[in-house]
């Protein structure tokens, strides 16, 4: 059997060219002692013991770096998808890598949610930066979100931040509705 895997090894390192064989260890009989002594450690230790020098894992993800790439990420995305511009085979090419890299965080519990045209109300979890009065509204509503709110498997972990239109109060003080 020892002598099969052997034959095997060399037929798989003959496959490559010469340059790219990898020749087998020059050991001498104390490192191979010490590698057996190493090797049957290994396999008698019970699984509860935990070596030393093994370092545990932080408990979740860093929801603040992950929040700040996926807004970076949007950003990036609107850029490129600015509406009126002409866009080049490149920025084409760069939109749908940075729409595969949405998916895929959509995919891992990542959400982001863009508020543009949503109608604002006072209880709702975002941070207003400014109210801006404009003639042609009729309710409050975001006309844009600086930062999107973003969602880590259904918990807001970054709120978000717009800009919100408000309608004009009337110019003479009257209420044209009366």
């Amino acid at each position: 059997m020892r002598r099969l895997n052997r034959l095997r090894e060399e037929l798989r390192q003959r496959r490559h060219h010469r340059e790219f064989r990898i020749s087998p260890p020059m050991w001498t009989e104390r490192q191979r002692a010490r590698l057996e002594d190493l090797l049957t450690a290994v396999r008698d230790a019970k699984p509860d013991e935990k070596p030393d020098e093994v370092e545990t894992p932080p408990a979740g993800p860093d929801e603040g770096a992950l929040a700040t790439a996926v807004t970076n990420l949007w950003r990036a995305q609107r850029k490129l998808t600015a509406v009126g511009e002409r866009t080049s085979p490149r920025d084409r090419q760069a939109g749908r890598y940075l729409r595969t890299c949405s998916e895929a965080l959509t995919d891992a519990g990542l959400v982001v949610q863009d508020h543009d045209g949503d109608a604002f109300n006072a209880g709702r979890e975002l941070e207003v930066l400014v109210y801006q009065e404009d003639p042609a509204l009729t309710t409050e509503i975001v006309i844009e979100t600086v930062r999107p709110s973003v969602y880590l498997h259904g918990r807001l972990v970054q709120v978000g931040q717009v800009i919100v239109g408000t309608p004009a109060p009337p110019i003479d003080g009257r209420n044209d509705h009366a």
